[in-house]
């Protein structure tokens, strides 16, 4: 019963509820510690206003959430009713079991009514302090909210079992030990407070006092008040609405807003509701049953937990003798190993002296007998010889040229010992493996050696830790924007190695990869920078472009078979930075008109360049040139090419502009301005041009020079 009786006590006050009243959240309170925490609301906030303007249909209008101060930022307790100029926010307070609640708003007027009978102030608000729901009161007040005669009985079955004194209830601080009860009051008085507040004179001398025992016991046997109708105080309850959820009276059927619902009897519903609970409590029952059992399990934990605790320390010392042994022994094999190489060295280079000395020895002899045969007098003789000398002469010499006299061995010992899996597997040694329960995979190493970036793509490459108990499913590799931003997924997988394309150039990457399965992720790898080229190394791509387009050089050089314009791109994107390259004319027969410039991926590939909206180009004959796009012509400028002459392009994606150059002479004004997104190399020909693509250029010094001085 003890366990129980903090269902039997107020939010508010803390203690056993009196005359409790049932808000419409179910949750109960104390008559008088409602009126405690009620707040008046503005008058354009009263239930009379909302159905006078159609927007309340109910007896209880909940406040908007927004207009509610709820909850304290700093600890969340219950805050005050601060949605509105005219009611002065105050602070909560906390009742004695743990509940904030408001404060009275204003000392309450003098009044000689009971609490149940004393009026609330007009649009008066109230919110459950433990579920924090807020409602405004209609016209009947509190009166409005039915009481919970339930809980009164099982209060007072509480307290009748419990062995303690009654306690005088009029005491305002320490209660004491009551001498009387008043059977018409049905109040227990100490001997202080009835001579204050019951004196034997007046109406209230003919009222019977008796002992508290007696009271006690009459208290208990006296009938139980019957519940009446919040709405007709005079009648009692009768029926039960089904769709209300709650009992009514006969009048609340032919006159009231039940008139229309569903209704039974109320004594076939109270027995349904007792199955219901019944029921419901054989289920609870259940689980209170194993939530014993599990304490007992968890008790028995502690003492396993601590005989496992030694065992496990003795493991782990045992685990990690082990490794310093292994490690003595791999130390051992590899200075072996050493000493291996390092007589292999000497042997190499030993039998490389040897051979040497003995093919000096014999060169040295032919030049001395050479010598002698030089100094004979006799033609005839030295012809007959000769030849076969000459050929020795230079058979030695070229036995000498065929890396003879260079070194066989270095004196160096390429050999490096890769001790970074093996640190990072001690560093890693913190029992993450060993969690049974939840086993994710170790954090994956980057493989330096194997990482790299070319151009504007970067190669990353990675592998789990030697000897990793928890397999991986798959990998997640992440990269920042290359301006020091968020980090982003580019690839989930199984691989180990993956090469990210259409990074920017000249740029500063960072990269981190980490491990999953089913049950998690691991943490990240340590960071990589990555540093994509400062300027682009490109070629023309033949994948994307038109069939008639003719390839060499290792797609540096294209011409076309056509004498219609054709178009080829270059194989990089760019979208951001400064980018310069160049195209030499190899050929260029009858006067035709080439097309240089930017496009997109899906330009149009059987006309001239800039003939769509997809590219921005400047075509050039021999005279004269034009820029285009969208097939419009402007800013036609003298000056064409010829065979052997260059053409530049520049784009600088930082300032969105694009301009062309003819033998480093910049051709016309800025071609065009405000160009945005992802633009590749592009060029329109037909079968009169040839032309030779050079790229990884710097910028020209004078339009760099230029963009510092702007």
């Amino acid at each position: 019963m003890e366990e129980m009786e903090e269902e039997l006590k107020c939010p508010v006050c803390g203690s056993f509820y009196r005359e409790p009243i049932i808000l419409p959240c179910s949750h109960n309170l104390c008559q008088a510690c409602a009126r405690n925490i009620l707040v008046q609301t503005p008058e354009s906030e009263s239930p009379q206003s909302r159905r006078a303007s159609g927007s309340g249909v109910s007896d209880y209008d909940y406040l908007d959430l927004d207009k509610m101060s709820l909850y304290s930022e700093a600890d969340s307790g219950y805050g005050s009713y601060g949605g509105f100029a005219s009611a002065p926010t105050t602070p909560c307070q906390k009742s004695p079991n743990g509940v904030r609640v408001f404060p009275p708003a204003m000392p309450p007027p003098p009044t000689h009514l009971s609490p149940a009978l004393a009026p609330v102030p007009r649009n008066s608000c109230i919110t459950c302090p433990q579920c924090h729901r807020s409602l405004i009161l209609d016209d009947r007040g509190l009166r409005g909210f039915p009481k919970n005669r339930v809980l009164e009985g099982v209060i007072d079955r509480y307290q009748q079992s419990k062995a303690a004194a009654l306690k005088c209830q009029l005491c305002e601080k320490a209660p004491k030990e009551a001498t009387v009860m008043c059977e018409q009051c049905d109040v227990f008085y100490c001997d202080p407070c009835r001579l204050r507040c019951h004196p034997p004179r007046g109406p209230l001398a003919k009222h019977r006092l008796v002992p508290p025992a007696q009271g006690r016991v009459s208290r208990r046997l006296s009938p139980r008040k019957v519940s009446t109708c919040t709405d007709h105080e005079l009648e009692n309850h009768s029926m039960y609405c089904v769709q209300c959820k709650m009992p009514v009276c006969y009048q609340c059927l032919e006159e009231g807003k039940h008139s229309s619902h569903e209704v039974k009897a109320l004594g076939a519903m109270w027995k349904l509701h007792k199955s219901q609970l019944s029921q419901a409590l054989n289920g609870l029952s259940d689980r209170a049953k194993e939530a014993k059992e599990f304490l007992v399990q968890l008790r028995n934990m502690v003492q396993q937990i601590q005989e496992n605790s030694v065992e496990f320390e003795a493991c782990l010392v045992a685990q990690c003798d082990a490794l310093i042994d292994a490690l003595n022994r791999r130390k051992a094999q590899l200075l072996a190993r050493v000493n291996k190489e390092h007589e292999h060295k000497l042997k190499v280079v030993r039998d490389q002296i040897s051979h040497c000395t003995v093919k000096l020895r014999q060169t040295t002899g032919l030049m001395e007998y050479c010598l002698e045969v030089i100094k004979e007098n006799d033609p005839s003789g030295f012809l007959q010889i000769s030849d076969a000398l000459i050929r020795r002469v230079h058979l030695t010499e070229d036995q000498w040229g065929k890396g003879t006299l260079t070194p066989r061995m270095t004196t160096d010992f390429d050999l490096s010992l890769d001790n970074s899996p093996l640190l990072q597997s001690i560093h890693q040694l913190d029992f993450v493996q060993m969690k049974a329960s939840s086993p994710v995979p170790a954090t994956p190493i980057l493989q330096l050696e194997e990482c790299c970036t070319h151009n504007n793509s970067a190669t990353l490459s990675w592998k789990q830790p030697p000897l990793s108990p928890v397999p991986a499913e798959g990998y997640i590799l992440e990269l920042d924007d290359g301006s020091g931003g968020q980090f982003r997924e580019v690839y989930v997988g199984k691989e180990t190695m993956c090469t990210v394309d259409g990074l920017h150039f000249n740029s500063t990457y960072n990269a981190r990869v980490k491990a999953f399965n089913k049950t998690g992720v691991s943490p990240y790898s340590k960071t990589l920078v990555l540093q994509t080229s400062e300027v682009a190394w490109f070629a023309f791509d033949p994948g994307s472009a038109h069939s008639d387009i003719i390839f060499s050089n290792d797609n540096l050089t294209v011409t076309c078979s056509s004498y219609d314009d054709r178009v080829v791109l270059g194989k990089t994107g760019f979208s951001k930075g400064v980018h310069y390259w160049e195209l030499t004319i190899d050929r260029y027969d009858n006067h035709p008109d080439p097309a240089f410039g930017v496009a997109r991926m899906d330009v149009m590939k059987d006309v001239m360049l800039g003939k769509d909206d997809k590219a921005w180009a400047m075509y050039v004959d021999n005279n004269r040139s034009w820029f285009m796009h969208n097939n419009s012509h402007t800013n036609r400028t003298e000056g064409g090419i010829t065979k052997g002459a260059t053409i530049g392009v520049l784009l600088d994606l930082n300032r969105k502009t694009l301009t062309f150059f003819i033998n480093d002479e910049q051709q016309g004004p800025i071609a065009f301005e405000n160009v945005e997104g992802l633009f590749f190399p592009a060029v329109s020909l037909n079968r009169n041009v040839q032309v030779t693509l050079h790229t990884g250029l710097p910028v020209p010094d004078f339009y760099s020079s230029r963009a510092s001085i702007a």
